[in-house]
């Protein structure tokens, strides 16, 4: 017999208990959890993808993925931290099996140095502070078509790092790759959005 769930005003009590639902295998459960973390995973896998088709795809997978591994939950996470890194993992699979679209080199937009390592076109400062550029809902949309146009190891890794705040271990193991490789996709892919960003808040000013 299914296990029964408690219902708090049509939505489980508590995690807990839906987690007890889950693990029983409760329909109820498994509804109620889908309703409680879809948006916000398919908002993560958007941002890791690119495409809501394979966004959503990718929550699909990481939803079975997850009910089918739930016994091996041991809830020293939330479940939605959990469900979140099943989310990444479910994307990132999904981005290496679809087919990989001609990228812009990643040079075109890191700093060029001449004799000495001296700078050439050295940063002109901006108008906004990166803490006031992120306020600004137009200024989050601009950043965000930015890191689209990054190469996808780099743009995934900046993703990670400092929009999904995974740290480096973290996200070295999800991509299969080294924490220095990380490190350094994570600096060239900072300096690149900074070349993609700055025609739009350098403040050439007197």
């Amino acid at each position: 017999m299914e296990q029964s769930v408690p219902l708090v005003s049509g939505a489980i009590a508590d995690e807990a208990e839906l987690l007890a639902g889950l693990r029983a295998g409760n329909d109820q459960a498994f509804a109620a959890c889908v309703r409680a973390h879809s948006g916000r995973l398919l908002a993560l896998a958007r941002r890791i993808l690119g495409d809501e088709h394979d966004a959503a795809d990718a929550v699909q997978d990481a939803f079975l993925a997850a009910f089918r591994e739930i016994g091996r939950f041991e809830g020293r996470s939330r479940l939605g931290t959990w469900l979140h890194r099943v989310t990444v993992n479910a994307a990132l699979m999904r981005q290496r099996r679809r087919q990989r679209q001609p990228e812009r080199s990643i040079e075109d937009l890191l700093p060029h140095f001449g004799e000495g390592e001296h700078q050439i076109d050295s940063p002109v400062p901006w108008k906004l502070t990166a803490d006031e550029i992120l306020v600004e809902q137009e200024s989050r949309e601009l950043v965000r078509r930015c890191i689209d146009q990054l190469p996808e190891s780099y743009r995934t890794v900046l993703l990670l790092r400092d929009i999904e705040e995974l740290d480096t271990e973290e996200t070295a193991q999800m991509l299969g790759t080294s924490a220095g490789v990380v490190k350094t996709r994570l600096h060239r892919a900072r300096q690149a959005l900074r070349t993609l960003l700055d025609p739009y808040f350098r403040d050439d000013g007197p």
